[in-house]
């Protein structure tokens, strides 16, 4: 019994780590660059096949592909912030408009990208085997990969965390969410730092895929479940606070491991239980602002 609750937490924090990644990612888009962001889950396949292209095609270490995968997918979400998102809040009446325009936008955002990763690689899976060797903890084994990328997700997380916190950069990007029309006139170029916030919102969730593709398949349409359950995270959070994400990725993911034990079909329908619970009982979400 104590095995099965052993391994029971440790399934619920790794995809815990991952769902954070992916939410604090979420989180700063919306929070910051004020994009409700439909496409962030093709950020995560696009970060997966990657990782799985270079491991099998290159030899490159999965664990190395994070440093080479993450940049790249942080230059492509800033370019699509300075060109798309830029154009559109320029143009919009309201904030209002804006919000609803930039949802659309990555609505064909996903479809394009879903489309093309089809076109691709069509509807079949893809994975690879790296560190599926048991480590043993007293008793319990567990396969290596899977505390490896645990205590990869965490450590960067919470790297995340301090750099927003403690780094001039992320007091730019804080002062912003708080304020963006004062930031402009303190010296903040905003159209640079919501196109930075977008562009570290799609590298957490690059990072996320690459983390993901080390224990589980890829495909083409994976994206969209992820960025459902990173909708829920943000709303336990709370919307724009990303230590309530990172909280909330690891809560999603232990309610869901224990749904997967005591009845499989239930883990999904969980979450949506639990995301109809917040916005009855408390909206604002665990950290979220009044």
């Amino acid at each position: 019994m104590i095995i099965r609750i052993l391994n029971i937490v440790i399934d619920g924090l790794l995809m815990g780590g991952i769902y954070a990644l992916i939410a604090m990612g979420l989180s700063l888009q919306y929070g910051v660059a004020r994009v409700f962001n439909i496409a962030h889950g093709e950020f995560i396949m696009i970060g997966a096949f990657a990782t799985w292209l270079m491991y099998t095609v290159l030899g490159i270490n999965p664990l190395l592909s994070l440093v080479i995968v993450g940049p790249i997918i942080l230059v492509i979400g800033f370019l699509l912030h300075r060109t798309l998102f830029t154009s559109l809040r320029i143009r919009a009446p309201n904030p209002g408009a804006y919000e609803a325009s930039s949802m659309l936008a990555s609505f064909g955002l996903l479809f394009i990208i879903q489309y093309i990763a089809l076109s691709i690689w069509g509807n079949a899976t893809r994975g690879y085997t790296y560190l599926a060797v048991p480590f043993r903890i007293g008793e319990t084994i567990f396969a290596t990969n899977r505390l490896v990328t645990l205590a990869f997700a965490v450590g960067i997380g919470l790297a995340f965390y301090l750099f927003l916190t403690y780094t001039r950069m992320g007091k730019a990007i804080r002062a912003a969410a708080q304020d963006p029309a004062a930031a402009g006139l303190m010296g903040i170029n905003i159209n640079w730092v919501l196109a930075l916030c977008f562009g570290l919102g799609a590298l957490m969730a690059g990072i996320a895929g690459s983390l993901t593709s080390m224990c589980f398949p890829v495909y083409a349409t994976m994206g969209l479940n992820y960025t459902i359950i990173a909708i829920i995270v943000v709303v336990l959070g709370g919307l724009g606070s990303i230590p309530g994400s990172f909280i909330g990725g690891f809560i999603i993911g232990l309610i869901g491991s224990i749904m997967s034990y005591v009845q499989p079909g239930l883990a999904v329908a969980s979450y949506y239980l639990l995301f109809i619970i917040l916005l009855l009982v408390r909206p604002t979400g665990i950290l979220g602002k009044k």
